[in-house]
């Protein structure tokens, strides 16, 4: 499961108007920073799924493009008339090692520990900053600029086993 569901007009459609309804309240409500924590987390672990190849947090990614599509091309043509649109070029983050892996699965665990702990409010705009980080991740414009991610997260994993082997510490 290595291919992504190309991302259309509809579908980036979606992914903008919940971007712009997380924005406005944090824009018009003096622009603090921890107004976007919850968005931004779920963000963050849509893209470290989105650099998985495979597994429930790879066919989550693969998937969501799908929905969508479907729901911003129904979106599109009730709200305009318009027919559905060509897909967008594909993007896919590719590189991925296992000790990458382990840090995405804890990324992503202590983001699903934020959303078990939050108010109403907070759970939309975490699930809102996942759905947008996928949908965005999904275009080539975006994963060409977070290709450097899988390598980070390989780093970072192997830095975590390089201290738990004890290298480098004598």
């Amino acid at each position: 499961m290595t291919a992504t569901t190309g991302i259309t007009l509809g579908g980036l459609l979606t992914a903008l108007l919940v971007l712009i309804a997380n924005l406005r309240p944090w824009y018009v409500g003096g622009r603090e920073m921890k107004k976007l924590a919850p968005f931004s987390k779920g963000f963050a672990a849509a893209v470290c799924a989105a650099a998985c190849p495979g597994g429930i947090l790879g066919w989550a990614h693969t998937h969501t493009g799908g929905v969508a599509n479907t729901v911003g091309e129904k979106t599109g043509a009730a709200a305009t008339g318009t027919a559905p649109a060509a897909a967008l070029s594909r993007g896919q983050l590719v590189g991925l090692g296992m000790t990458g892996a382990c840090i995405v699965a804890l990324a992503v665990f202590l983001v699903y520990l934020a959303w078990k702990a939050a108010g109403k409010e907070d759970k939309r705009r975490i699930f809102g900053g996942a759905y947008v980080g996928t949908v965005f991740v999904g275009t080539a414009g975006v994963a060409g600029a977070l290709s450097w991610v899988p390598g980070a997260l390989n780093a970072a994993g192997q830095s975590v086993v390089d201290a738990f082997n004890g290298t480098g510490i004598l």
